[in-house]
């Protein structure tokens, strides 16, 4: 078995991948590369291939969410923390047309206390993205948010430009369309898609209405409510009043194209194990 670090290229792992005496292959990284390693898997040993990959996850905010404000920071840090460049980054936000203008304001002062700084100072709390090129990626989908007609209400520049590092605002979007390249495309930067909705229908639906299946998010006080959505959400981690709620102890991983196979708990194991059955007549 052999752990494939984030950032493999393809001609890297087409020369892993092909080794006939490596018996499995565990990925965490981009859907391209993913589908690459499960090719060239058919194309030796026909060895297992486990995928932790990319995510285009939702964040729901339901007129009764027990602490709004509370919901609207998380909201923030969601998709800043770390320049967006998480796989679980809450990068789309679901929220209820009663109260979507407010909890846009109030998201908004939350995030325009996340400033972009030298990740060498202790007080940084959002640095540089990795490379130019993630940078360009980032930029580039702004460029197209603007074109498509969302409304930018935060961000969408590169800065601190003469630092010389990749630096991208924080960024957000509202009035995003489901249909619109925001809210279908994973980023992997500090951008966020609000879109408002109106009945619980309608977000499950938008939710999941995307190739991926990583995370998912809401905030309710109604515990039915909560328990509805945990089932109709296809996604991998579903957290309620919460994000990123989770420990060693409960299996990480996604449906769809975010990948198969489970990261920590007991579950993780199971990947790694043949099962084998003896039977001995006497």
């Amino acid at each position: 078995m052999l752990n494939v670090v984030p950032g493999l290229g393809a001609t890297a792992g087409k020369s892993i991948a092909l080794h006939m005496d490596v018996d499995m292959i565990a990925f965490t990284g981009s859907g391209a590369v993913g589908k690459l390693l499960m090719q060239y898997s058919g194309q030796s040993n026909l060895k297992r291939v486990s995928l932790e990959l990319g995510g285009k996850s939702p964040q729901i905010i339901f007129a009764d969410c027990p602490d709004l404000n509370a919901a609207a920071v998380q909201a923030a840090w969601n998709i800043f923390f770390n320049q967006g460049e998480v796989c679980t980054a809450a990068s789309r936000l679901l929220v209820q047309e009663d109260i979507a203008d407010a909890f846009t304001e109030s998201l908004l002062r939350a995030a325009r206390k996340v400033s972009p700084g030298d990740p060498l100072e202790p007080r940084t709390n959002f640095g540089a993205m990795v490379s130019k090129a993630q940078m360009n990626t980032a930029l580039r989908y702004i460029h197209t948010a603007k074109t498509e007609g969302n409304a930018l209400k935060l961000g969408g520049n590169q800065t601190r430009v003469d630092t010389g590092g990749f630096y991208v605002e924080p960024t957000v979007f509202a009035d995003v369309s489901p249909e619109h390249t925001l809210a279908r495309e994973e980023v992997f930067g500090p951008v966020l898609a609000v879109t408002k909705f109106k009945t619980a229908d309608d977000a499950f639906r938008m939710a999941n209405d995307t190739v991926y299946g990583l995370a998912a998010g809401l905030w309710t006080k109604d515990l039915t409510l909560a328990h509805q959505a945990a089932r109709k959400l296809r996604a991998g981690l579903v957290w309620i009043n919460g994000w990123d709620s989770c420990d060693i102890t409960m299996p990480f991983g996604g449906f769809k194209q975010s990948g198969f196979g489970r990261d920590r708990s007991l579950h993780a194991l199971h990947k790694y194990a043949d099962l084998k059955s003896v039977s001995i007549t006497i």
